[in-house]
């Protein structure tokens, strides 16, 4: 039998998501969406589902079983406490919330309903390459790993969508959680360096530079550029003990001829991790049917959102902000290797 999922928020990142539940992926039926605006539900909702002009209406529908959230952040934390509150699983597009608070709500009420519910849309761990990374870090054949460099440069950014905070509340967040999940590690400070400022960015402050001080005393950086003008370059290189590795550039393929050697970019992050949104979902589908989830953890979206609040915070003080994390519950796996003091 088909997993029965509703859709919560229908722009662009959920409208993909319809495409890939109703097009690429079985054993799934999208039976029912909502968004704020009515008119553009109705319009990209599949055959047959129902439309609902409440959020809340469609978590407590009885034909859905599943909910999948797209929307703006400030409603994740009401509509995520509504699903764990009917125990429906529930996949939670980045970011999870929006503050400390709210995701502390969130941990404490899926410990309270006493099963994993909810998935958290970080990607990057479904990707093949990064998966290959972490069994060569994992594996030790390097030793352990001292350093890790990741990249993330975006051609341009929606002009009055994208503000000035978002490279560390937003985009930072993806780098920050594939650098834990990679090296099995927690953050437990960050530092920001704001470069000289890039004319092609227009009104935003770009690039940045981040420095995030991990509980095993590994350090990450993170190159974050959202006006680099030539494509989507998503990068990661890890230093261990005994040598490195690095993820291949993405499409593989090498053309030599005249003009050089050369090596396409991906145009945008549809396709650059389209195989891992694909992939994502196939996994959470799988669990979901079960009544649970996988994947990133409400734990991990907790950790994220610690990320970002101590990357704003650097970037203002110039110095290193700590983070303290609460302890770690056993519903979200071992605990955490430091707190930071």
């Amino acid at each position: 039998m088909s997993l029965k999922v509703g859709v919560i928020g229908t722009g662009m990142i959920g409208q993909d998501h319809i495409r890939r539940l109703t097009k690429v992926l079985s054993g799934v039926e999208v039976v029912a969406v909502s968004d704020i605006d009515e008119a553009r539900a109705a319009e990209v909702a599949p055959a047959g589902a129902q439309v609902f002009a409440s959020d809340k209406d469609l978590i407590r529908c009885d034909a859905v079983e599943a909910i999948v959230i797209c929307s703006w952040g400030a409603a994740h934390e009401e509509q995520l406490l509504e699903c764990l509150a009917v125990g429906k699983p529930v996949f939670r597009e980045k970011p999870m919330v929006t503050s400390e608070a709210a995701a502390l709500k969130v941990i404490e009420a899926e410990v309270t309903f006493d099963r994993r519910l909810v998935q958290v849309g970080f990607m990057r761990r479904f990707e093949a390459d990064y998966r290959r990374l972490k069994a060569v870090i994992d594996g030790a054949t390097l030793g352990a790993p001292l350093m890790y460099h990741s990249v993330h440069r975006n051609a341009s950014v929606p002009e009055g969508l994208y503000t000035s905070e978002m490279p560390l509340n937003d985009t930072l967040v993806h780098d920050a959680d594939i650098a834990r999940w990679l090296l099995s590690d927690e953050i437990t400070g960050v530092e920001v360096r704001l470069p000289r400022r890039s004319q092609q960015g227009g009104e935003l402050r770009d690039p940045h530079f981040v420095l995030l001080h991990m509980a095993s005393g590994a350090l990450v950086d993170v190159e974050i550029s959202v006006s680099i003008t030539y494509d989507y370059d998503i990068l990661g290189e890890v230093s261990c003990e005994a040598g490195i590795a690095a993820l291949p550039h993405r499409p593989a393929t090498v053309v030599t001829d005249g003009h050089g050697i050369r090596q396409a970019i991906p145009e945008d992050w549809r396709e650059r991790f389209i195989e891992a949104y694909d992939q994502e979902f196939r996994e959470w589908i799988a669990a979901a049917g079960e009544g649970t989830a996988t994947g990133p953890s409400a734990w991990d979206g907790y950790a994220a959102t610690l990320t970002a609040d101590a990357a704003l915070r650097a970037a203002a003080s110039g110095g290193l902000e700590r983070i303290k994390m609460v302890e770690k519950p056993a519903l979200h796996g071992a605990p955490s290797a430091l707190a930071a003091e």
